[in-house]
């Protein structure tokens, strides 16, 4: 990244947190050259790329101010009072009849769950793959079934270690991708007719899950900083709860992130309970900020925390693999996984382990992270100047999910069959609720493409459908 677009972001962050504030003056290009020991050509080049944005708007002879900054940060909603109702779960064919809409090359996939192949290294990975290929001992295969490449947990592991968390190498049981992790969890842990909570909103995969498996739902709201734990508790002695599936950093659609003190008061309050937590942390390396959240599992003591994670987000979507480290429950993990799928494409795995050893992960990653909140700052800004000044939008610091209410009168379900006649997808919110609720939320990708004036053009023409509802 460029020293001016540095700056920028910089300055952008500012104003989001509210440390800038609309109408308020911002340092001169002067002291803001003096303080980053940059050129004022650069520090000009920095505010432009913010006017452009519409973050900052400028006054002859006075400087640059803030642009009028609506409130765009949800609420706090004080649920605790709620009482916890569980629910049947009936969501697939909605959920079917939005993805399909995805399959057509033609539409714009601001719906869409995946980030763009373009922010990943396809082709260093290619190498690792052909090497693989070409070396893989047969031998092997057969010895780490079901449980998975030993060189690739040995590397699984020492991620952990790095992070402080100790994990047994006989825990990791390597899957076709998260997903397949997390229902192995749920169903090592349940049996139909059982109750699970469910954050709400929730990952429509979870409640698809608890659907097939014939499991009955009670959801827990989240607040601005994560599961609220009132409601939870109230929930835990209503209601006779066997499992909970939460995604602590980063949450699938919200982008909210349950803070480390409350993440380890959670984990206390459901060891108490022997309730086991399926924890899906597939978005958990995506963080903007120097320090990377804490994962539920970093507090577990007694193993009652099934961490659920996946390189289909951060490294290789397509290659589908990923992992369970289901803690007191492995073993049934381990039985599930032989009895379905036996194995996960060794190739795969072999090659993400070489890739892992020698193809410069932490550094892609990093690059990763700096081009997500890139992206981020641009949606954002998008959102800002083409939606209705009531549109809020969900704070995040990691993930590329955005999550927007939208006015009171408009039916995100509308939107979608509008959208996609103009050849754009969203995720609406129903999809993300066991009770269908969030009728005028939706879910944005903000990295299904690298930046283009195409993806501009398709948020534009997506605020001028939401106007049209209003």
């Amino acid at each position: 990244m460029k020293l001016y677009e540095k700056l920028a972001m910089e300055i952008a962050n500012m104003i989001e947190s509210g440390v800038l504030k609309s109408d308020e003056r911002i340092p001169s290009v002067r002291h803001i050259s003096k303080t980053y020991k940059a050129s004022v050509s650069t520090v000009y080049q920095a505010y432009f790329l913010l006017e452009n944005r519409g973050l900052i708007y400028s006054k002859p002879r006075s400087g640059f101010f803030v642009c009028t900054q609506p409130d765009h940060t949800l609420p706090v909603k004080n649920q605790t009072t709620l009482v916890p109702k569980t629910s049947t779960i009936e969501i697939s064919d909605l959920v079917f009849s939005v993805l399909k809409s995805l399959r057509d090359p033609k539409i714009f996939p601001l719906g869409s769950a995946f980030p763009s192949p373009e922010f990943f290294p396809l082709r260093r990975l290619s190498k690792s793959l052909a090497k693989a290929t070409k070396d893989i001992d047969m031998n092997d295969v057969v010895a780490h079934l079901p449980q998975g490449n030993l060189a690739l947990r040995r590397q699984i592991i020492q991620r952990y270690a790095a992070n402080q968390i100790q994990i047994p190498l006989e825990e990791v049981i390597i899957t076709d991708g998260a997903l397949e992790a997390l229902n192995h969890c749920l169903q090592a842990v349940t049996k139909p007719g059982d109750l699970i909570a469910v954050e709400s909103p929730a990952f429509y995969a979870c409640l698809q899950a608890v659907e097939r498996l014939q499991l009955n739902a009670v959801e827990i709201p989240c607040t601005e900083d994560g599961i609220d734990l009132a409601f939870l508790s109230a929930a835990l002695k209503e209601h006779p709860i066997k499992a909970c599936w939460f995604m602590t950093n980063f949450q699938n659609p919200s982008g909210i992130s349950t803070s480390d003190n409350k993440t380890q008061t959670l984990v206390e309050m459901l060891t108490e309970h022997q309730i086991p937590l399926i924890e899906d942390d597939v978005y958990g390396e995506l963080y903007y900020n120097d320090q990377q959240p804490k994962p539920a599992k970093a507090f577990d003591r007694e193993g009652w925390v099934m961490h659920c994670k996946s390189f289909s987000k951060s490294l290789a979507p397509g290659y589908r693999v990923g992992w369970a480290a289901a803690g007191r429950f492995h073993q049934q993990v381990e039985r599930l996984k032989l009895m379905t799928t036996l194995s996960t494409s060794m190739p795969a795995q072999v090659a993400i382990a070489d890739y892992l050893q020698f193809g410069g992960y932490e550094r892609h990653l990093r690059k990763l992270r700096i081009t997500l909140q890139q992206q981020y700052d641009l949606m954002r800004a998008a959102v800002v100047t083409y939606f209705p000044a009531s549109t809020l939008i969900t704070p995040i610091s990691g993930g590329y999910f955005l999550w927007l209410e939208l006015p009171k009168s408009v039916n995100s379900l509308d939107l979608l069959n509008s959208a996609l006649r103009r050849n754009i997808s969203i995720a609406p919110g129903p999809i993300f609720s066991a009770s269908k609720q969030y009728r005028n939320y939706i879910r944005l990708n903000f990295a299904c493409s690298p930046w283009t004036p195409d993806m501009d053009k398709a948020v534009k023409k997506l605020g001028s459908l939401v106007y049209e509802q209003i």
